[in-house]
């Protein structure tokens, strides 16, 4: 399901938080280890492995991850909490109804492959059988629509949400959809790499048909017509640069004008299957592409349709089954994708789906045991320095003129700060969690979701609800709301330290701040207003001017290879690294006001700045396979974890103060090459 394209997080990958302490040193405060360096080379060679290189020579990758980090290390630890707290809800008798009976139970039913494996693909089979059963096109449009409730979108996708030019109140959107394999390019590329993924999709699919009781030969042809539709719906998808302006996704029209504006299609029906009967107009966020589905639902033969739908099917179902259909998603999916070596344990997938299920019920047990108060006290007060030092950046913005300074400046103080946890935790009494199939109730929890979003069409948004649980170590800003939120997940080493000095805070969790405010006047924030709408409040000038200093990073970015000829995404990560470069320069400018930076004195041989920026490049700290690479570089809006710190610390001032970086360095940038936005 669908949340507002444009809320921008912090970290592509979810994990969770441990409350492990780093090691520290003997005035008793918390800070990152020492061991992490690499001093063996130059700050100004590559300031990453310089900072980070410890870390990666003491922690190889485990054979179950693609990419092994900082915060994923924290996750492997909390897990076992998070498991603890879960395993004791399994083993007790609790009232049936209950979150704790929920929690448990579902987390006893993923753990037993005895069932899991005996049952095969009979959980499956109902809904394939009637798949199996339909007979004309609106049969289709019926089964695409109500398999979109929990699976993934098959032909296109559908959601409530604010409208992005009325942010106060809940529309319908429509958007592309429809591919399995993320992103239209892996459909259409003619490199090798891109190539090889094709034929394993491919072999996946034949895999995944014959589990669910397909004879080789019918496998091989619904692999070939799911294929090919997919490659027509990639052929007309919006690149992923293009999603990235908002302006260019929002396309609001009456209902009545879709056949005419889209494509004729039996929308009553549709709407109807989707709970959203009724409505006058929505938003169709990629119009193209949509027709392109519907043309295809009108033009390929029923048992294409047929094999296509009951793959969404199959695929989305395929790690809640038997071992069979797990291990070949895992082939594919994690091992040839992503380069990881072996399956994650079956607990960690388990806690996970329960995470995923009941992530708020989860949060609660999580706050109550592991989230100290005095956490938020000190996350406040950092927020509110942070916004203090943002603002005296944008009076000192030499390039923006006064209007939009003062708008800037209204944004600014109409964010909403989120810390730790809901003041309302989610109403979980609707959803029924039984010992029928794993599946079943991955169904059952899918469609408690789909209803709790529904109710909402039409509605005025809530702007209390969380789009993340507390155990999250994760961050995010939604422009639909200007709200900056921080769950309670993150508030752990190596992004914040209870008790530790200013440098290594404002290095890790100042400048994650940092970075959730500068989203709000990123290449998209900028573009909503301090109520959350789409609207230009930019002067001409000002925007142009804007546009010319951000050219310079993404032409930084385009020129950084990541692997053997493979460029960074200067335009598609364009957003992730303004936030990284502003988030680091208001952090700073913050951290000089505090004792710590005028007293200038050295801890552990650093002087306060230079510990600012070993902090911030500890946060990334990290080992990634080369499949991994490749495909984050395709999928993640992101900078990979070295070009988080080693493309985005040349661009700082500070740093080259700090280390007394020369012109002989190599990674020394020109003033004049260095991006200067906010």
């Amino acid at each position: 399901m669908k949340r507002n394209s444009f809320i921008s997080i912090l970290l592509f990958m979810t994990v969770f938080v441990s409350c492990t302490q780093q090691k520290t040193t003997g005035n008793g405060q918390d800070v990152f280890n020492l061991a992490n360096l690499d001093t063996t080379v130059a700050p100004g060679t590559d300031f990453y492995q310089y900072a980070t290189g410890g870390w990666q020579k003491a922690n190889p990758i485990p054979n179950d991850k693609a990419r092994f980090g900082s915060f994923d290390k924290l996750a492997d630890e909390n897990q076992k909490q998070v498991r603890e707290l879960i395993e004791n809800l399994s083993k007790e008798k609790n009232a049936t109804g209950t979150n704790a009976q929920k929690v448990g139970d579902l987390y006893t039913i993923a753990m037993d492959s005895a069932k899991l494996n005996a049952d095969g693909a009979t959980p499956i089979k109902p809904i394939l059988d009637e798949i199996a059963a339909a007979k004309e096109k609106k049969d289709i449009v019926m089964l695409m629509a109500k398999i979109s409730k929990y699976a993934s979108n098959p032909f296109f996708g559908f959601y409530v949400g604010p409208d992005d030019k009325n942010s106060s109140m809940n529309i319908a959107n429509i958007y592309q959809g429809g591919i399995g394999l993320g992103d239209r390019d892996y459909y259409l590329a003619q490199d090798d790499h891109s190539k090889m993924l094709r034929d394993g999709y491919v072999k996946l699919m034949e895999t995944q048909f014959k589990n669910a009781g397909y004879a080789e030969a019918d496998a091989q042809k619904a692999a070939a017509a799911v294929m090919n539709i997919e490659t027509e719906l990639a052929k007309a998808h919006v690149t992923k640069e293009m999603r990235r302006l908002p302006e260019l996704n929002y396309h609001k029209m009456f209902v009545s004008d879709l056949d005419k504006e889209v494509a004729t299609f039996d929308w009553t029906s549709y709407f109807n299957e989707m709970g959203a009967q009724g409505i006058d107009s929505l938003n169709v966020s990629q119009v193209e592409p949509i027709k392109r589905a519907i043309a295809l639902m009108d033009s390929e033969p029923m048992d294409n349709l047929k094999s296509y739908l009951s793959w969404k099917v199959i695929n989305s179902a395929a790690n809640y089954l038997s071992d069979n259909f797990v291990n070949a998603s895992f082939e594919f999916y994690d091992k040839m994708m992503g380069g990881s070596k072996e399956i994650r344990p079956r607990w960690k997938r388990s806690v996970e789906a329960v995470n995923g299920a009941l992530g708020e019920a989860v949060g609660q047990l999580y706050v109550e045991k592991y989230f100290p108060p005095e956490a938020k006290e000190r996350m406040l007060s950092l927020v509110d320095n942070l916004s203090k030092s943002l603002g005296e950046r944008i009076d000192n913005l030499a390039w923006m003129g006064d209007s939009t300074k003062e708008k800037a400046h209204e944004k600014l103080a109409a964010f909403t700060v989120k810390i730790g946890y809901p003041d309302k935790w989610k109403d979980y009494s609707t959803l029924e969690i039984k010992d029928d199939s794993y599946w079943a109730n991955v169904m059952r929890a899918s469609d408690f979701d789909y209803r709790d979003m529904i109710k909402d069409l039409g509605k005025p948004v809530d702007k209390t609800k969380w789009f993340m649980t507390p155990q999250t170590v994760n961050a995010y800003y939604n422009p639909s709301s200007n709200e900056i939120v921080f769950p309670a997940g993150i508030l752990q080493p190596p992004f914040f330290y209870k008790d530790g000095d200013d440098a290594i805070n404002y290095g890790a969790i100042g400048v994650v701040i940092g970075h959730e405010m500068t989203h709000g006047f990123d290449d998209q924030g900028r573009k909503f207003d301090k109520t959350g709408n789409l609207t230009d409040w930019w002067t001409a000038e000002d925007a142009t001017r804007f546009d010319e200093r951000t050219k310079v990073l993404v032409d930084h970015f385009n020129n950084i290879v990541v692997l053997d000829t493979v460029r960074a995404n200067g335009v598609f990560t364009l957003g992730e690294n303004i936030a990284d470069q502003g988030g680091l320069q208001i952090s700073y400018q913050a951290f000089q006001k505090t004792e710590e930076a005028k007293n200038d004195k050295k801890l552990d041989g650093f002087t306060p700045a230079q510990r600012f920026f070993l902090s911030y490049a500890n946060v990334w700290a990290g080992n990634i396979r080369n499949e991994e690479i490749l495909r984050r570089t395709k999928l993640d809006p992101h900078s990979l974890g070295k070009w988080r710190v080693d493309g985005a610390v040349p661009q700082v001032d500070a740093w080259y103060a700090a280390f007394n970086i020369q012109p002989t360095d190599p990674m020394y940038l020109p003033k004049d090459k260095r991006a200067s936005i906010w």
